[in-house]
């Protein structure tokens, strides 16, 4: 397939952009913006493909969109651009709702001129994914079941609500106009190339560095952890398999809570990288917590599973290991990114990770 991409700089996209470059023989065009989160070095490994080029170019911008769309002829989109930080969302909710809504709708409308123009053929067989977070769904309590394709929506902060937006516009343009599109929701990732505003890869360098552990609350707050990889293996099953007018829940059956997350990473790097001054647990700090902050994030990905005959390979301490042992072998990633655009402890503030895409 022709595989339009967009986000493909950022966490989640760009591990997709890696899985499709290196595990198929699909075509990728990757539109970014390029914005804070995004990093070119993460798809690095696709440049030399000539099944792979980066288009630099933002889908609120419907010219730019209409351009793409008639060059590329793709046979699928892969959305995953949008603005991804809870605390960012409730500094500045208005980016959100421009880059999340407003966005989501500029490219739903540019895939239908497109789509409307094809033969009947290909009209069936195109595939509009949507890929959205289960935050949409609201917190669950202790004993509550675990998020399903069919738990209603109850957006909590700027950024699930912006995403939740999103999500009934991609089924709205299904019903209405026929395009086939599908969502699939998915719980918090973690690994490789993670900006190092979120949780794990903030706590992460900020032990290497010896700084403390800014954890919200009592760190009792629970997330599912899914891997990046077994998440890009699983958006590219969906997009080669995905009915339209479907929902994909995609979890890992890993809930932990914050403290937990900070717990193991302490430990591991107290293996590989000891402290002088003493375990890096020492570090923690409790901090305020931020307005709104939901208790309990878990999804029951039995569907998906069985849907798209996938399942995450990585259990969770196999795969903080790895994510761990990552930011020790590169420095020079996060150490530019760090210098250049933060100082002081507001990142610290940092306790949810999602990272839908740039």
């Amino acid at each position: 397939m022709r595989i339009l991409i967009t986000g493909g700089c950022g966490f989640i996209g760009s591990a997709v952009v890696r899985h499709l470059i290196s595990q198929t023989a699909h075509e990728v065009l990757n539109v970014d913006a390029l914005t804070y989160a995004a990093s070119k070095q993460s798809t690095q490994m696709a440049t030399d493909s000539s099944r792979y080029r980066l288009d630099v170019a933002d889908i609120t911008d419907a010219d730019a969109m209409d351009r793409i769309f008639t060059a590329f002829e793709p046979d699928a989109v892969m959305h995953l651009a949008a603005e991804s930080h809870v605390d960012r969302s409730i500094d500045g909710p208005g980016t959100f709702i421009n880059t999340n809504v407003v966005g989501t709708y500029t490219l739903l409308e540019a895939a239908r001129r497109w789509w409307s123009g094809l033969d009947a053929a290909r009209q069936k067989a195109f595939r509009f994914h949507h890929i959205s977070t289960d935050e949409v769904f609201g917190a669950l309590q202790p004993g509550d079941p675990p998020f399903t394709e069919q738990t209603p929506y109850d957006p909590r902060s700027p950024y699930s609500a912006s995403k939740a937006s999103s999500d009934h516009l991609v089924r709205a343009w299904y019903h209405t106009y026929g395009l086939p599109t599908f969502v699939t929701n998915t719980t918090n990732n973690y690994g490789p190339w993670h900006f190092p505003e979120k949780l794990i890869p903030l706590v992460t360098i900020n032990a290497i560095e010896g700084q403390e552990l800014p954890v919200y609350g009592a760190g009792q707050n629970v997330r599912d952890w899914l891997f990046v990889e077994d998440h890009a293996e699983a958006l590219v099953r969906a997009v080669e398999r995905g009915q339209p007018g479907e929902t994909y829940a995609i979890g890992a059956r890993q809930p932990r809570t914050n403290m937990e997350v900070v717990q193991a990473i302490c430990s591991i790097l107290d293996e590989l990288q000891p402290d002088p001054a003493g375990p890096h647990a020492r570090l923690i700090r409790h901090v305020t917590d931020r307005p709104g902050h939901d208790f309990r994030y878990e999804i029951d990905p039995s569907y998906a599973e069985q849907a798209l005959e996938w399942r995450a390979r990585h259990d969770f301490e196999h795969g903080i290991r790895r994510t761990v042992q990552w930011y020790l072998d590169n420095r020079d990633w996060w150490e530019a990114i760090r210098a250049a655009r933060y100082s002081g402890q507001r990142l610290g503030q940092a306790g949810k990770t999602m990272g839908t895409a740039a």
